[in-house]
C-alpha cells in the first residue's frame, strides 16, 4: 500500500464524514459549524483527488489497485456530495441522475474496453469534468450556509458542471466507439 493508494483510501473514509456532518440536522450555530467541516472534509477529500495520482506518476508508484480504486473513490465523492444536495433540497434531482448516470455509462465503457484489451484513459475533458464538479459541490456547500452570493452562481455551475460531463462522456464513446462497434460484431 503506497502512499497514492493511502491517498485514495483516505478520500474513501472521509466521504461518510463529510455525509454525517453534511445531513445531521445541527441547530443554531451548531448548524453552521457542521456545513462549514463538511466543506472541509470535502475540500481536503477533493485534494487528495488531484495529489494521488501526482505522486503515483512522479514517484513510478502507478498501481492496478489504485487505477481501480482511484476512479471509484472519485465518483464516490461526487455521487455522495450530489445525493446528499438533493436529500437537503438544495439542488435538483435532474442534473444528479445526469452526472451519475455518465459516470456509471463511462465507467461501463472502460470495463468493457480493459476487458477487450484496451485502456480508454482519461482525457482533458474529463480532468476539466472532474474539476467543474469539484467547484460547482463547493458553491453548494457555501450556498446560503456559509456565503449569500446575490444570485444563483450555485444552480448555474451545476449545470455548467451537468453540460461538461456529458460532452465528456460523449468523448469517452466516440474514442470507445472500436470498442462497441467490435461488440456488436462479435
Amino acid at each position: 500500500m503506497n502512499l497514492p493508494n493511502k491517498l485514495t483510501m483516505l478520500r474513501i473514509v472521509l466521504i461518510p464524514i463529510m455525509m454525517g456532518f453534511l445531513l445531521i440536522q445541527f441547530r443554531g450555530e451548531y448548524g453552521y459549524y457542521a456545513q462549514f467541516f463538511a466543506l472541509g472534509i470535502f475540500i481536503i477529500a477533493a485534494i487528495t483527488d488531484g495529489l494521488d495520482g501526482y505522486i503515483a506518476r512522479r514517484q513510478g508508484e502507478i498501481t492496478k489497485f489504485g487505477k481501480l480504486i482511484d476512479p471509484l473513490a472519485d465518483k464516490l465523492l461526487i455521487s455522495a456530495a450530489l445525493i446528499a444536495f438533493v436529500d437537503m433540497g438544495r439542488i435538483s434531482a435532474w442534473p444528479v441522475l445526469l452526472i451519475i448516470g455518465r459516470e456509471f455509462a463511462v465507467m461501463g465503457l472502460r470495463v468493457l474496453a480493459a476487458a477487450e484489451g484496451t485502456v480508454i484513459s482519461a482525457s482533458k475533458l474529463g480532468k476539466a469534468k472532474t474539476v467543474l464538479q469539484i467547484t460547482a459541490i463547493i458553491s453548494v456547500m457555501i450556498h446560503p450556509q456559509i456565503i449569500r452570493f446575490p444570485f444563483q452562481i450555485h444552480q448555474i455551475l451545476i449545470w455548467l458542471a451537468v453540460g461538461i460531463t456529458i460532452y465528456s462522456g460523449y468523448d469517452y464513446f466516440r474514442r470507445g466507439q472500436k470498442v462497441l462497434l467490435d461488440e456488436q460484431q462479435g
